[in-house]
């Protein structure tokens, strides 16, 4: 006998990530930090479309959620990019010293 998850149980859970990862990027001064809260807050947000999507019986989350991890995919490599720019010129990675874009 097999028991189901109800959806709120699913939303609770997407609601705690995204919380966890909120406080992350509002907490820490750490840019790589910073960007794993940002996945996760991502990946809370795909939770939250693959739970809707079984309970109703549609794709359209699933496909939702694929976009999704493309857009995170290329978000993680432009800004792993960017710090690795950054550190060059500055050595450093401090949140703090980044206040400018001028070289």
């Amino acid at each position: 006998m097999a028991q189901t998850i109800p959806l709120s149980g699913y939303l609770a859970i997407s609601a705690a990530l995204f919380a966890m990862g909120t406080l992350g990027v509002l907490i820490r001064r750490n840019p790589l930090i910073i960007f794993m809260s940002v996945e996760l807050m991502l990946n809370a947000a795909n939770l939250a479309f693959v739970a809707f999507a079984r309970s109703f019986g549609v794709l359209t989350g699933q496909i939702f959620v694929f976009f999704v991890m493309t857009v995170s995919a290329a978000e993680v490599a432009v800004g792993l990019a960017l710090i690795i720019i950054i550190f060059r010129n500055k050595h450093s990675i401090d949140v703090d010293l980044m206040n400018s874009l001028k070289g």
